[in-house]
């Protein structure tokens, strides 16, 4: 994760779910994530509407040049990327796992620009696979955002951020008695 809308949505995803798969979308506090609101959005898990955006942030839709809200989140790739964003879907919310990865896209001023995705899934209702909570940042400075827009996406790497992850670091358990000797706890018993 090398942007930090992306790094800080995923740590507030990863507190707010606690032991569970995924939060729940109420557990979503939007003032909590105020400074990366513009890179998220969520998506509904529809793959006969193509995943459309319940919410897309200024920024996701400034790269477009066009609100998102409503539209299909299929139609930002290129025909050899939708496939297999339709199966990373399926995996974010089948295997309630996270994914991160890069894309990138042909500006209209003809330039590539790349940007990195985020997927999370939350659960809805009771369900891991109704809502996918993200981000699509650009990688480096945006400074062609507003001047031009970015074209079709396509899929580049991905890296799945699964099972070493699903729950949360365990708090250490009570010290066991003893006293401290160099930085070691020391027990007395054994040998005599």
């Amino acid at each position: 994760m090398r942007h930090s809308s992306t790094r800080e949505l995923f740590d507030y995803w990863n507190s707010r779910r606690g032991l569970r798969a995924a939060p729940d979308r109420a557990d979503i506090e939007p003032g909590a994530i105020r400074k990366i609101l513009a890179d998220t959005f969520i998506l509904s898990v529809d793959e006969t509407a193509g995943h459309r955006f319940r919410i897309a942030g200024t920024r996701v839709c400034a790269a477009f040049g066009r609100e998102l809200k409503n539209e299909s989140f299929l139609d930002l790739w290129d025909a050899d990327s939708r496939q297999s964003v339709r199966n990373l879907i399926a995996v974010v919310t089948g295997e309630a796992t996270a994914v991160v990865g890069s894309a990138c896209g042909m500006s209209t001023a003809g330039t590539n620009h790349e940007v990195e995705l985020l997927m999370l899934p939350l659960s809805h209702r009771g369900r891991t696979n109704a809502r996918v909570l993200g981000v699509l940042a650009p990688r480096d400075a945006a400074y062609w955002l507003g001047a031009c827009t970015l074209g079709p996406l396509s899929l580049g790497t991905l890296r799945y951020l699964g099972p070493g992850l699903e729950a949360p670091p365990i708090a250490p358990t009570a010290r066991p008695e003893g006293r401290i000797r160099h930085g070691f706890i020391v027990i007395d018993g054994g040998q005599t």
